[in-house]
């Protein structure tokens, strides 16, 4: 391909033989690649904003189908769903042709390509290794290799820093009930970060600059999201290994999930800080002495809480 990083997504319509037609495979002259001039500011596109789309139930779009010999069953019913695996991209080829859904694709908008899913279905997609969110409107199949659960477009690979190459990502469905009861907005959404968190998408360690901590939230504290905090105290180490559970572009934001984050689990309360750096403020428990130490409360909240944290180093 002429970047590792393209992906043999499909833009397609429902019948098997336009499914195999729309493929990123044959010749070099046929393959996907990037767009030769992107716009600027990529990184920065808004996420799909959600609202309530009828499914089609077993007609359509949620029809089963079958690609390589493969038959698939899509989702047909507003249910809940989350999945973790490789995240591919797709771009220049199929810009402007027809989706699974008869919508023409925008590598420039936030939407994505989706085996099972619903269409239209609007998921949450995190980056693990340096914690960015997107949201995405799937209107497409694919991708069509076992390894890979979602083809993102341009745009939204942009944002999660995800352009360099095929790489691990969660996702989750937001439902048609959430988006009427406003509660997907619940949970703050990271910052939109224009530069990489850490230095390697696929580290799970990574070296961070020295940030002025503030101090935790006490589980007694006023639970508003503009409850004061005080700084550290001064001279306190920050050396060693951090498990980060979120990061956000508004300190208020982090200050609240700290707090939950107290409460959900009281054990971690004295470990639990935020470290502000411009307008990125970061939610981390430690220091802790040893990776593996780190590595044991990573894995404690992501058993308990469902969250998916990452290990950081400072020195």
């Amino acid at each position: 391909m002429t970047r590792s990083s393209t992906v043999s997504a499909v833009a397609v319509a429902m019948t098997a033989a336009v499914l195999l037609a729309g493929c990123a495979s044959g010749p070099r002259g046929g393959r996907d690649g990037a767009p030769s001039n992107p716009p600027s500011g990529l990184s920065r596109t808004p996420d799909a904003e959600p609202r309530v789309e009828t499914i089609r139930g077993t007609h359509g779009t949620s029809k089963p189908y079958t690609v390589l010999g493969r038959s698939y069953v899509p989702i047909a019913d507003d249910r809940s769903f989350k999945e973790t695996g490789l995240a591919s991209w797709y771009g220049s080829k199929f810009h402007s042709q027809s989706t699974a859904s008869g919508e023409p694709y925008d590598m420039y908008a936030m939407t994505a390509a989706h085996k099972t899913l619903p269409l239209p279905s609007y998921v949450r997609v995190r980056n693990p290794a340096n914690g960015r969110e997107a949201i995405v409107r799937v209107n497409d199949r694919g991708p069509f290799h076992d390894d890979r659960v979602i083809d993102l477009s341009y745009a939204a690979a942009a944002k999660l820093d995800l352009l360099r190459g095929v790489a691990p990502v969660e996702i989750e469905r937001i439902t048609n009930q959430e988006i009427q009861a406003g509660t997907w907005r619940s949970v703050d959404v990271p910052a939109v970060f224009t530069s990489p968190v850490v230095s390697s998408p696929r580290a799970e360690v990574a070296e961070l600059p020295m940030m002025q901590p503030l101090a935790p939230v006490a589980s007694s504290a006023p639970t508003g999201p503009t409850a004061p905090t005080a700084d550290a105290p001064p001279g306190m180490s920050t050396a060693g290994f951090w498990v980060q559970l979120g990061a956000f572009s508004q300190r208020d934001g982090a200050i609240a999930f700290q707090q939950r984050m107290t409460t959900a689990m009281p054990q971690l309360a004295a470990n639990l800080n935020v470290f502000s750096e411009g307008n990125t403020h970061r939610v981390q428990a430690g220091p802790y002495a040893s990776r593996d130490t780190a590595r044991s409360t990573a894995e404690q909240v992501r058993n308990d809480l469902q969250l998916a944290p990452i290990i950081v180093e400072r020195r």
